[in-house]
């Protein structure tokens, strides 16, 4: 078991490494200036020169992934002073650093700005999630129950049209009628208060989750409805259990393990940043953030974005993996 995870974890930082490194040569050989975004258009050849030699943009690109490649983890002190020009931008973890450098446009560590929005990403994630796993599992179940009845036939048409239907189509959807018409939530923002946090987070939340438990309905019916015609099914009705019994012991539990592997890709998908469903809301998390950070070439925020993404998505791949020796008992014993 160890073993297994340590490998896993290899291959994670390989191909956390692999994205970032593709990410930092794109970005860099791209076809525009940074430097002269942080100028401004109207500023003379010289401060952009100028400019460009303090953000390290004048250097050969092998020289300046080099340095990047150093900064991002290193060890050092527990509680570095802010002061230290080798430690100030520094996000710590004991000995642990890891550095992004200055945002371009904010100038400020890029590690803060993360540790201000990385919450509220995670925070929109979890409830994304909730309600796939809620609306996906609860609609899939009843359909596979009364496959061929008037409620499987809506179940199936409805979800059909949750998977059809752009995630900005649903979202304006949502914000008209909850929000303009009925006037039960907000129709954008974060708020202030925990309160306004979790009123603002349930529009959003609700876009992405009925995207999501659209599919998972689809799923969880057709994995029911060819399992409960398995032979495992049938002898335990025999046996005398009752439905109940039938559908969550020996079929739902069965379709748990294709189940957890797309929970878990969309979780680390969402962690990363929903983008349009953030951009749309105002929701201030990663996916704004890195819209934002794309459009104005801020180099050192791209990057972080990326890192979190692909880390978030690498990690929750290993997560999935583990979890199948607990709900699959026959991969523990291959």
């Amino acid at each position: 078991m160890m073993r297994h995870l340590l490998n896993r974890l290899a291959w994670a930082v390989f191909i956390v490494w692999a994205v970032v490194t593709l990410t930092f040569v794109v970005n860099t050989v791209i076809p525009s200036d940074p430097a002269r975004m942080v100028a401004g258009q109207q500023a003379r050849p010289k401060d952009v020169e100028r400019i460009r030699a303090q953000l390290g943009l004048d250097r050969p690109l092998v020289v300046q992934y080099g340095s990047f490649m150093r900064r991002l983890v290193h060890l050092g002190p527990r509680d570095p002073d802010a002061k230290d020009p080798l430690h100030g931008t520094c996000g710590t973890l004991l000995w642990l650093h890891i550095d992004f450098g200055k945002s371009y446009q904010q100038h400020r560590p890029v590690t803060t700005i993360l540790a201000e929005r990385a919450g509220r990403t995670v925070f929109l994630a979890l409830a994304a999630v909730f309600v796939q796993v809620l609306l996906g599992v609860g609609f899939g179940v009843f359909s596979a129950a009364k496959r061929g009845s008037m409620f499987d036939h809506m179940s199936v048409g409805v979800s059909l049209l949750g998977i059809s239907m752009p995630t900005f189509v649903l979202g304006l959807l949502l914000q008209f009628v909850l929000a303009h018409q009925l006037r039960l939530l907000p129709l954008d923002g974060y708020g202030k208060t925990f309160g306004e946090h979790v009123a603002s987070v349930i529009l959003p939340a609700l876009t992405l989750g009925i995207s999501g438990g659209a599919y998972y309905t689809r799923f969880v019916r057709d994995e029911l409805t060819n399992l409960i015609k398995q032979d495992h099914v049938r002898t335990a009705r025999a046996k005398g259990l009752g439905p109940v019994a039938v559908w969550v012991r020996h079929a739902l539990r069965n379709a748990l393990v294709p189940l957890v592997t797309l929970v878990g890709l969309d979780l680390g998908a969402l962690v990363g940043g929903a983008i349009v469903t953030e951009t749309l809301f105002r929701w201030p998390g990663l996916g704004a953030l890195s819209v934002s950070s794309l459009l104005d070439r801020d180099g050192p925020v791209i990057l972080a974005t990326v890192v979190v993404t692909s880390t978030a998505i690498v990690l929750s791949n290993v997560l999935v993996d583990l979890s199948y020796r607990l709900l699959d008992p026959r991969v523990r014993k291959a």
